[in-house]
Protein backbone atom coordinates (compact mmCIF):
# COMPACT_ATOMS: atom_id res chain seq x y z
CA UNK A 1 0.00 0.00 0.00
CA UNK A 2 0.97 3.63 -0.82
CA UNK A 3 1.38 6.62 1.60
CA UNK A 4 1.68 9.87 0.69
CA UNK A 5 4.82 11.06 2.32
CA UNK A 6 5.18 14.68 3.73
CA UNK A 7 7.88 16.96 2.21
CA UNK A 8 8.54 18.20 5.90
CA UNK A 9 11.61 17.35 7.89
CA UNK A 10 11.79 15.39 11.06
CA UNK A 11 14.68 17.62 12.84
CA UNK A 12 13.35 16.22 16.05
CA UNK A 13 15.90 16.80 18.79
CA UNK A 14 15.48 15.01 22.19
CA UNK A 15 15.54 17.52 25.34
CA UNK A 16 17.58 16.28 28.07
CA UNK A 17 17.62 18.57 30.36
CA UNK A 18 19.20 16.53 33.31
CA UNK A 19 21.77 14.49 31.35
CA UNK A 20 20.15 11.66 31.35
CA UNK A 21 22.16 10.62 28.60
CA UNK A 22 25.74 10.20 30.75
CA UNK A 23 24.00 7.46 31.97
CA UNK A 24 23.57 5.77 29.53
CA UNK A 25 26.04 3.42 27.62
CA UNK A 26 27.86 4.63 24.03
CA UNK A 27 26.12 1.16 22.95
CA UNK A 28 22.71 2.14 24.11
CA UNK A 29 23.24 5.27 22.82
CA UNK A 30 24.09 4.13 19.47
CA UNK A 31 21.39 2.03 19.21
CA UNK A 32 19.06 4.96 19.84
CA UNK A 33 20.62 6.89 17.05
CA UNK A 34 20.01 4.35 14.67
CA UNK A 35 16.64 3.86 15.78
CA UNK A 36 16.16 7.78 15.66
CA UNK A 37 17.21 7.61 12.39
CA UNK A 38 15.38 4.82 10.77
CA UNK A 39 11.87 6.41 12.25
CA UNK A 40 13.22 10.23 10.60
CA UNK A 41 13.49 8.73 7.62
CA UNK A 42 10.68 5.17 7.11
CA UNK A 43 8.21 6.52 9.95
CA UNK A 44 7.71 10.21 9.90
CA UNK A 45 7.54 10.93 6.26
CA UNK A 46 4.10 8.46 5.84
CA UNK A 47 2.66 8.22 9.30
CA UNK A 48 0.41 11.01 9.35
CA UNK A 49 -1.44 9.87 5.71
CA UNK A 50 -1.53 6.13 7.33
CA UNK A 51 -3.42 7.89 10.40
CA UNK A 52 -5.35 9.63 8.44
CA UNK A 53 -6.05 6.78 5.84
CA UNK A 54 -6.89 4.53 9.36
CA UNK A 55 -4.68 2.02 7.25
CA UNK A 56 -1.53 0.09 8.82
CA UNK A 57 1.75 0.51 7.10
CA UNK A 58 2.07 -3.23 7.14
CA UNK A 59 5.65 -3.02 4.67
CA UNK A 60 7.12 -1.30 7.98
CA UNK A 61 6.97 -4.97 9.37
CA UNK A 62 9.81 -6.18 7.87
CA UNK A 63 11.75 -3.08 8.19
CA UNK A 64 11.71 -2.99 11.73
CA UNK A 65 12.32 -6.64 12.02
CA UNK A 66 15.43 -6.13 10.26
CA UNK A 67 16.44 -2.64 12.55
CA UNK A 68 15.98 -5.12 15.64
CA UNK A 69 12.81 -3.77 16.95
CA UNK A 70 11.29 -6.83 17.30
CA UNK A 71 12.37 -8.79 20.87
CA UNK A 72 15.95 -7.25 20.98
CA UNK A 73 16.13 -8.69 24.36
CA UNK A 74 15.79 -11.87 23.26
CA UNK A 75 18.96 -13.67 22.83
CA UNK A 76 21.01 -13.92 19.42
CA UNK A 77 20.47 -17.94 18.86
CA UNK A 78 16.45 -17.11 18.61
CA UNK A 79 17.29 -14.35 16.26
CA UNK A 80 17.16 -11.09 18.98
CA UNK A 81 19.98 -8.88 20.15
CA UNK A 82 20.61 -10.06 23.41
CA UNK A 83 20.36 -6.36 24.11
CA UNK A 84 19.84 -5.62 27.70
CA UNK A 85 16.10 -3.33 29.13
CA UNK A 86 17.36 -0.06 28.82
CA UNK A 87 18.42 -0.39 25.18
CA UNK A 88 14.87 -1.88 24.94
CA UNK A 89 13.52 1.21 26.46
CA UNK A 90 15.30 3.50 24.40
CA UNK A 91 13.96 1.85 21.27
CA UNK A 92 10.51 1.90 22.41
CA UNK A 93 10.99 5.50 22.99
CA UNK A 94 11.97 6.17 20.16
CA UNK A 95 9.43 4.60 18.25
CA UNK A 96 6.18 5.83 19.81
CA UNK A 97 7.81 9.43 19.50
CA UNK A 98 6.78 8.76 16.09
CA UNK A 99 3.31 7.01 16.84
CA UNK A 100 2.07 5.20 19.61
CA UNK A 101 0.64 2.48 17.06
CA UNK A 102 3.60 1.68 15.54
CA UNK A 103 5.14 1.43 18.78
CA UNK A 104 2.16 -1.01 19.79
CA UNK A 105 3.21 -3.23 16.93
CA UNK A 106 7.15 -3.93 18.12
CA UNK A 107 5.67 -4.20 21.90
CA UNK A 108 3.11 -6.56 21.38
CA UNK A 109 5.79 -8.64 18.94
CA UNK A 110 7.97 -8.46 21.48
CA UNK A 111 7.18 -8.30 24.51
CA UNK A 112 3.94 -10.43 24.49
CA UNK A 113 4.49 -13.18 21.34
CA UNK A 114 8.28 -13.57 21.30
CA UNK A 115 8.82 -13.45 25.28
CA UNK A 116 5.99 -16.09 26.14
CA UNK A 117 7.25 -18.26 23.31
CA UNK A 118 10.96 -17.62 24.92
CA UNK A 119 10.31 -18.00 28.55
CA UNK A 120 6.99 -20.72 28.33
CA UNK A 121 7.99 -22.35 25.10
CA UNK A 122 9.80 -25.54 24.44
CA UNK A 123 12.79 -25.03 22.31
CA UNK A 124 11.60 -26.83 19.34
CA UNK A 125 8.82 -23.78 19.72
CA UNK A 126 12.06 -21.11 20.22
CA UNK A 127 13.73 -22.81 17.19
CA UNK A 128 10.46 -22.60 14.55
CA UNK A 129 8.81 -19.34 15.79
CA UNK A 130 11.28 -16.85 17.31
CA UNK A 131 13.77 -15.94 14.10
CA UNK A 132 10.89 -15.59 11.79
CA UNK A 133 9.31 -13.12 14.48
CA UNK A 134 12.08 -11.23 15.49
CA UNK A 135 13.37 -10.83 11.24
CA UNK A 136 9.16 -9.55 10.55
CA UNK A 137 8.72 -12.39 8.26
CA UNK A 138 5.94 -13.04 10.51
CA UNK A 139 4.00 -10.65 12.64
CA UNK A 140 2.34 -12.57 15.95
CA UNK A 141 -0.71 -11.27 17.91
CA UNK A 142 -1.28 -11.34 21.99
CA UNK A 143 -4.90 -13.06 22.83
CA UNK A 144 -6.19 -12.29 26.29
CA UNK A 145 -8.49 -9.83 26.07
CA UNK A 146 -12.47 -10.72 25.84
CA UNK A 147 -15.47 -9.34 25.19
CA UNK A 148 -16.66 -9.32 28.41
CA UNK A 149 -13.50 -9.41 30.46
CA UNK A 150 -10.76 -6.47 29.96
CA UNK A 151 -9.62 -5.36 33.87
CA UNK A 152 -10.75 -9.16 34.94
CA UNK A 153 -8.70 -11.47 32.27
CA UNK A 154 -9.34 -13.98 35.07
CA UNK A 155 -12.80 -14.56 34.09
CA UNK A 156 -11.87 -15.31 30.92
CA UNK A 157 -14.73 -18.40 29.14
CA UNK A 158 -12.43 -19.12 26.30
CA UNK A 159 -11.44 -22.66 26.38
CA UNK A 160 -10.25 -25.70 24.71
CA UNK A 161 -10.35 -29.56 25.26
CA UNK A 162 -8.31 -32.47 24.04
CA UNK A 163 -9.44 -34.83 21.09
CA UNK A 164 -6.68 -36.78 20.37
CA UNK A 165 -3.19 -35.03 19.14
CA UNK A 166 -5.65 -31.84 18.89
CA UNK A 167 -6.90 -29.55 21.29
CA UNK A 168 -10.13 -27.74 20.09
CA UNK A 169 -10.17 -24.23 20.64
CA UNK A 170 -13.55 -21.82 21.23
CA UNK A 171 -13.87 -18.55 22.14
CA UNK A 172 -13.55 -14.95 21.34
CA UNK A 173 -10.79 -12.00 21.96
CA UNK A 174 -11.04 -8.33 21.28
CA UNK A 175 -8.87 -5.87 21.09
CA UNK A 176 -6.32 -7.51 19.79
CA UNK A 177 -3.34 -5.37 18.20
CA UNK A 178 -1.95 -6.70 14.96
CA UNK A 179 -4.84 -9.42 14.93
CA UNK A 180 -6.66 -8.51 11.26
CA UNK A 181 -2.33 -8.93 9.89
CA UNK A 182 -1.20 -11.70 11.99
CA UNK A 183 0.13 -14.91 11.11
CA UNK A 184 -0.28 -16.44 14.43
CA UNK A 185 -1.21 -15.88 17.81
CA UNK A 186 -0.43 -16.48 21.74
CA UNK A 187 -3.90 -17.34 23.28
CA UNK A 188 -4.78 -17.49 26.60
CA UNK A 189 -7.85 -20.17 27.50
CA UNK A 190 -8.72 -22.93 29.54
CA UNK A 191 -8.26 -26.49 29.65
CA UNK A 192 -11.07 -29.15 30.56
CA UNK A 193 -9.61 -28.18 34.77
CA UNK A 194 -10.21 -24.45 34.63
CA UNK A 195 -6.81 -24.14 34.44
CA UNK A 196 -5.26 -20.95 32.31
CA UNK A 197 -2.87 -22.01 29.44
CA UNK A 198 -1.12 -20.61 26.21
CA UNK A 199 -1.79 -22.25 22.75
CA UNK A 200 -0.02 -20.91 19.40
CA UNK A 201 -2.60 -20.88 16.87
CA UNK A 202 -1.80 -19.80 13.50
CA UNK A 203 -3.39 -18.23 10.75
CA UNK A 204 -4.83 -20.90 8.37
CA UNK A 205 -6.01 -23.00 10.75
CA UNK A 206 -9.69 -24.02 10.42
CA UNK A 207 -12.64 -22.01 12.00
CA UNK A 208 -9.62 -19.29 13.11
CA UNK A 209 -10.87 -15.49 11.83
CA UNK A 210 -9.50 -12.48 12.82
CA UNK A 211 -12.06 -9.92 11.97
CA UNK A 212 -10.90 -5.48 11.99
CA UNK A 213 -12.06 -3.80 14.66
CA UNK A 214 -12.83 -0.41 12.12
CA UNK A 215 -13.95 3.42 13.25
CA UNK A 216 -11.42 3.68 15.54
CA UNK A 217 -10.64 7.44 16.58
CA UNK A 218 -7.38 6.38 18.39
CA UNK A 219 -4.37 4.15 16.86
CA UNK A 220 -5.76 4.71 13.57
CA UNK A 221 -2.15 3.76 12.18
CA UNK A 222 -2.68 0.30 14.12
CA UNK A 223 -4.40 -2.69 13.31
CA UNK A 224 -6.86 -3.35 15.53
CA UNK A 225 -9.35 -6.95 15.73
CA UNK A 226 -10.49 -9.99 16.82
CA UNK A 227 -9.15 -13.18 17.39
CA UNK A 228 -12.70 -15.92 16.67
CA UNK A 229 -11.88 -19.41 17.73
CA UNK A 230 -14.73 -21.47 16.21
CA UNK A 231 -13.90 -25.13 17.32
CA UNK A 232 -10.43 -24.56 16.20
CA UNK A 233 -8.18 -27.65 15.79
CA UNK A 234 -4.95 -26.84 17.43
CA UNK A 235 -2.00 -29.29 17.52
CA UNK A 236 -0.81 -30.17 20.76
CA UNK A 237 2.54 -29.44 20.06
CA UNK A 238 1.49 -25.40 20.27
CA UNK A 239 0.48 -25.59 23.54
CA UNK A 240 3.29 -23.42 25.51
CA UNK A 241 4.47 -26.35 28.12
CA UNK A 242 5.96 -23.46 30.66
CA UNK A 243 2.61 -21.55 31.19
CA UNK A 244 0.14 -22.81 33.87
CA UNK A 245 -2.15 -20.19 35.11
CA UNK A 246 -2.69 -16.73 35.20
CA UNK A 247 0.83 -15.63 36.12
CA UNK A 248 2.01 -16.56 33.01
CA UNK A 249 0.35 -14.55 30.40
CA UNK A 250 -0.06 -11.26 33.50
CA UNK A 251 4.32 -11.63 33.36
CA UNK A 252 4.00 -10.79 29.41
CA UNK A 253 1.86 -7.65 30.23
CA UNK A 254 4.52 -6.48 32.80
CA UNK A 255 7.08 -6.70 29.90
CA UNK A 256 4.68 -4.45 27.73
CA UNK A 257 3.68 -2.01 30.53
CA UNK A 258 7.59 -1.84 31.05
CA UNK A 259 7.87 -0.83 27.09
CA UNK A 260 4.85 1.87 27.40
CA UNK A 261 6.76 3.34 30.15
CA UNK A 262 9.30 4.29 28.01
CA UNK A 263 7.27 4.92 25.02
CA UNK A 264 5.18 7.83 26.19
CA UNK A 265 8.01 9.60 27.13
CA UNK A 266 8.59 9.85 23.25
CA UNK A 267 5.37 10.79 22.95
CA UNK A 268 5.75 13.44 25.39
CA UNK A 269 8.99 14.80 23.93
CA UNK A 270 7.65 15.11 20.78
CA UNK A 271 4.59 17.16 21.43
CA UNK A 272 6.77 19.43 23.82
CA UNK A 273 9.36 20.23 21.05
CA UNK A 274 6.80 20.80 18.80
CA UNK A 275 4.98 23.45 20.73
CA UNK A 276 8.34 24.71 21.81
CA UNK A 277 9.04 25.62 18.18
CA UNK A 278 5.90 26.62 17.15
CA UNK A 279 5.86 29.02 20.37
CA UNK A 280 9.18 30.40 19.03
CA UNK A 281 7.52 31.40 15.80
CA UNK A 282 4.28 31.99 16.00
CA UNK A 283 3.76 35.95 15.81
CA UNK A 284 1.22 37.46 17.99
CA UNK A 285 0.54 41.37 19.49
CA UNK A 286 3.97 41.54 17.47
CA UNK A 287 5.96 39.01 19.67
CA UNK A 288 6.69 35.24 19.57
CA UNK A 289 4.21 33.51 21.68
CA UNK A 290 7.37 32.22 23.70
CA UNK A 291 7.52 35.12 25.36
CA UNK A 292 4.27 35.43 27.14
CA UNK A 293 4.63 34.19 31.01
CA UNK A 294 1.71 31.51 30.30
CA UNK A 295 2.96 29.66 27.22
CA UNK A 296 6.41 29.35 29.22
CA UNK A 297 4.75 28.20 32.49
CA UNK A 298 3.27 25.20 30.15
CA UNK A 299 6.65 24.82 28.28
CA UNK A 300 8.38 24.83 31.77
CA UNK A 301 6.16 22.61 33.46
CA UNK A 302 6.49 20.24 30.36
CA UNK A 303 10.12 19.47 30.58
CA UNK A 304 9.78 19.23 34.55
CA UNK A 305 7.68 16.16 33.65
CA UNK A 306 9.41 14.95 30.82
CA UNK A 307 13.17 14.81 32.87
CA UNK A 308 11.14 13.33 36.04
CA UNK A 309 9.70 10.85 33.69
CA UNK A 310 13.17 10.34 32.22
CA UNK A 311 14.71 9.42 35.80
CA UNK A 312 11.78 7.29 36.62
CA UNK A 313 12.23 4.95 33.18
CA UNK A 314 16.15 4.57 33.87
CA UNK A 315 15.73 3.55 36.92
CA UNK A 316 13.51 0.76 36.23
CA UNK A 317 15.30 0.40 33.70
CA UNK A 318 18.36 -0.27 35.82
CA UNK A 319 16.01 -2.69 38.15
CA UNK A 320 15.38 -4.63 35.19
CA UNK A 321 18.22 -5.53 34.20
CA UNK A 322 19.27 -6.82 37.41
CA UNK A 323 15.87 -8.63 37.83
CA UNK A 324 14.71 -6.85 40.64
CA UNK A 325 11.47 -4.54 39.32
CA UNK A 326 8.47 -5.15 40.41
CA UNK A 327 4.99 -5.38 38.96
CA UNK A 328 4.14 -2.45 41.33
CA UNK A 329 7.08 -0.28 40.02
CA UNK A 330 5.99 -0.81 36.51
CA UNK A 331 2.59 -0.03 37.36
CA UNK A 332 3.69 3.37 38.46
CA UNK A 333 6.03 3.82 35.86
CA UNK A 334 3.30 3.45 32.68
CA UNK A 335 0.62 4.90 35.08
CA UNK A 336 2.73 7.98 35.86
CA UNK A 337 4.33 8.28 32.50
CA UNK A 338 1.26 8.09 30.45
CA UNK A 339 -0.80 10.48 32.03
CA UNK A 340 1.96 12.62 31.98
CA UNK A 341 2.04 12.58 27.93
CA UNK A 342 -1.20 12.17 27.90
CA UNK A 343 -1.65 16.26 29.45
CA UNK A 344 1.23 17.63 27.76
CA UNK A 345 -0.26 16.52 24.64
CA UNK A 346 -3.67 17.96 25.26
CA UNK A 347 -1.39 21.31 27.37
CA UNK A 348 0.42 21.51 23.96
CA UNK A 349 -2.11 21.49 21.49
CA UNK A 350 -3.70 24.62 23.22
CA UNK A 351 -0.33 26.07 22.60
CA UNK A 352 -0.79 25.70 18.54
CA UNK A 353 -4.28 27.03 19.14
CA UNK A 354 -6.48 26.23 16.04
CA UNK A 355 -3.52 24.48 14.11
CA UNK A 356 -3.22 21.85 16.80
CA UNK A 357 -6.06 19.85 15.57
CA UNK A 358 -4.37 19.74 11.95
CA UNK A 359 -1.87 16.86 10.50
CA UNK A 360 0.16 19.31 10.12
CA UNK A 361 1.59 18.51 13.61
CA UNK A 362 1.56 15.30 15.38
CA UNK A 363 -0.10 16.50 18.40
CA UNK A 364 -3.31 15.76 17.99
CA UNK A 365 -2.69 12.19 16.64
CA UNK A 366 -0.35 11.65 19.77
CA UNK A 367 -3.53 12.94 22.33
CA UNK A 368 -6.18 10.48 20.89
CA UNK A 369 -3.58 7.77 20.49
CA UNK A 370 -2.59 7.82 24.21
CA UNK A 371 -6.02 7.95 24.88
CA UNK A 372 -5.92 4.07 24.27
CA UNK A 373 -2.58 3.98 25.73
CA UNK A 374 -3.95 5.13 29.14
CA UNK A 375 -6.28 1.94 28.82
CA UNK A 376 -4.51 -0.63 27.32
CA UNK A 377 -2.11 -3.25 29.18
CA UNK A 378 -4.04 -1.96 32.23
CA UNK A 379 -5.95 1.32 33.42
CA UNK A 380 -5.12 4.11 34.90
CA UNK A 381 -7.54 3.18 37.81
CA UNK A 382 -6.40 -0.33 38.11
CA UNK A 383 -2.57 0.49 37.92
CA UNK A 384 -3.52 2.60 41.14
CA UNK A 385 -4.94 0.15 42.40
CA UNK A 386 -2.29 -2.01 42.38
CA UNK A 387 -0.06 0.47 44.09
CA UNK A 388 -3.05 0.35 46.57
CA UNK A 389 -2.75 -3.27 47.22
CA UNK A 390 1.33 -2.78 47.55
CA UNK A 391 1.04 -0.09 49.78
CA UNK A 392 -1.60 -1.57 52.15
CA UNK A 393 -1.50 -5.24 51.44
CA UNK A 394 -5.20 -4.95 50.68
CA UNK A 395 -6.26 -5.94 47.32
CA UNK A 396 -9.06 -3.72 46.41
CA UNK A 397 -10.33 -5.23 42.89
CA UNK A 398 -13.21 -7.17 44.68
Amino acid sequence: MDFARSQKTDDFIAPDFYGVDELLSEEQLLVRASVRDFCKKEISPIIEDAAQQAKFPLFLVKKMGEMGLFGPVIPEIYGGMGADYITYGLMMQELERVDSGIRSTASVQGSLVMFPIFEYGSEEQRLKYLPALAAGERLGSFGLTEPDFGSNPGGMRCHFYEEGDHLVLNGSKTWISNAPFCDLAVVWARNEEGRIKGLIVERGMEGFSTPEIKNKWSLRASATGELVFDHVRVPKANLLPGADGLRAPLRCLDNARYGISWGAVGAAMDCYETARKYALERIQFDRPIASFQLVQKKLAEFLTEITKAQLLTWKLGKNKNEGAATSSQISMAKRNNVAMALNIAREARQILGGNGITGEYPIMRHMANLESVVTYEGTHDIHLLILGQEITGIPAFK
